[in-house]
């Protein structure tokens, strides 16, 4: 079991839902769920979580704005991104933001497990 802790955010509720299973079956503690930037960045200075997994599109503040955001409250914080198949483009906006990895929708269970062991073990 790991005692890694976990952030989501995601806009829509049920993505955060099936990632929130994947994780949580492999062992991994969902400490905090946000569904804007502006929450994301909250809940990260609060709760301080081993890794941030980040929606790219969401209303208010985006998932690179909000990863700008939490790397400025803690330079070393591990964030990994989720995008929908097509936005390629924002993988490197999301690298430059800091993002560690990267993960598209639909998720692939076997991939986001691959992703978040690679950052966070």
């Amino acid at each position: 079991m790991s005692d890694k802790t976990i952030l989501l955010v995601d806009d829509a509720a049920f993505m955060r839902m099936m990632l929130k299973d994947i994780l949580t079956k492999n062992g991994y503690s969902v400490v905090g769920e946000a569904e804007n930037g502006i929450k994301a960045i909250e809940k990260f200075k609060e709760l301080k979580p081993d890794l941030t997994i980040l929606d790219i599109t969401m209303p208010e503040m985006d998932g690179i704005q909000a990863a700008k955001g939490i790397r400025a409250a803690d330079p070393n914080a591990v964030i990994i991104m989720c995008s929908a198949m097509g936005q390629q483009s924002m993988v490197i906006d999301s690298i430059q933001a800091g993002a560690r990895d990267f993960i598209v929708k639909p998720f692939q269970p076997s991939r986001v497990i691959e992703a978040v062991q690679k950052v966070i073990g």
